[in-house]
C-alpha cells in the first residue's frame, strides 16, 4: 500500500493478531485492478465497486474493513504501532497528488453509503474482476484451482482420480458449497466463451473430457459431488 519505505516482507502472511483483516481483502481488489485507487468522493472505482458488489452477500465484512480503517486513521499509518500490521496490507498505489490517508477515506465514505443502504445482493450480476470472481464462488474456485490446476497430469491419471482426492480431502461444508455455486457460477456465464474465460479465471486448467462441452462438464462434477458428498 506503499504507506511506507519499507520491503513488503511477508505480503500474504496475516499478522498474529490480524488487526486489519478485512481491510487487507479489500485492498486486494485492487490488485486485481492495477493497484491504484480510482475512487472519488463521487463514484467508487472499478476495484471498490467489486468489493461492494460481493459484500452485499455478507455485510458484516464491509462493517469490519470500516472499523479497520478508523482504526488505521486514528492511530496513523506511521505509527509504531502498525508497523508490522501495515507492512503486511498490499501496496496500493494512491493517484499523483493525493495521500494514502486521502483515499483510505474515500473508501471509508463509499463504505458508511453502502452499509446505510444496504442493497440486495446481485446473484445475476456476472463479476468483474478476477478477485470478484473468486469471491463470489471461493469454493469452486478451490476446486479447480487446487485440482484441475496446470500440473494436473503429473498429480492424477484422470478427471476422476482428482474428483475422488477432492472429495476424500474437503470438508462436507465445502462439497455443499460447490453444489450451490455451481448453478450460479454457469447463469452469469450465458455463453461458451464466457463460462471458459470465467472457468480460468478460477483457475480451472483442464479440458472437459472428449465429446463434453464445459458447461455440461460442471454439471456432471456437480451431480458427482452431490450423490458421493455430503452436501
Amino acid at each position: 500500500m506503499n504507506m511506507n519505505t519499507a520491503p513488503d516482507r511477508h505480503p500474504m502472511t496475516p499478522s498474529p493478531t490480524d488487526r486489519f483483516r478485512e481491510l487487507r481483502d479489500l485492498l486486494r481488489a485492487y490488485e486485481s485492478t492495477g493497484h491504484t485507487f480510482d475512487d472519488t468522493l463521487e463514484t467508487p472505482g472499478a476495484a471498490l465497486s467489486s468489493y461492494l458488489r460481493t459484500k452485499a452477500f455478507a455485510p458484516e465484512q464491509a462493517a469490519a474493513a470500516a472499523r479497520e480503517i478508523d482504526d488505521l486513521l486514528a492511530v496513523g499509518l506511521f505509527n509504531d504501532e502498525l508497523a508490522d500490521d501495515v507492512d503486511l496490507l498490499p501496496h496500493i498505489e494512491p493517484p499523483k497528488g493525493v495521500s494514502v490517508e486521502e483515499c483510505l477515506r474515500a473508501v471509508r465514505h463509499h463504505l458508511s453509503t453502502f452499509l446505510s443502504k444496504r442493497p440486495a445482493p446481485r446473484a445475476d450480476f456476472r463479476p468483474q474482476t478476477s478477485w470478484e470472481w473468486r469471491h463470489r464462488f471461493p469454493a469452486l474456485s478451490h476446486l479447480l484451482a487446487a485440482y484441475f490446476h496446470q500440473d494436473f497430469s503429473l498429480e492424477y491419471r484422470s478427471r476422476g482420480e482428482a474428483i475422488d482426492d477432492y472429495l476424500s480431502a474437503e470438508a462436507p461444508e465445502d462439497h455443499a458449497a460447490v453444489v450451490r455455486e455451481v448453478d450460479g457460477f454457469i447463469a452469469v456465464n450465458t455463453s461458451a466463451d464466457d463460462l471458459a474465460e470465467a472457468a480460468r479465471v478460477l483457475g480451472l486448467r483442464v479440458t472437459p473430457p472428449d465429446g463434453t462441452e464445459l458447461r455440461q462438464w460442471l454439471v456432471d462434477i456437480k451431480g458427482i459431488i452431490r450423490y458421493f458428498g455430503h452436501p
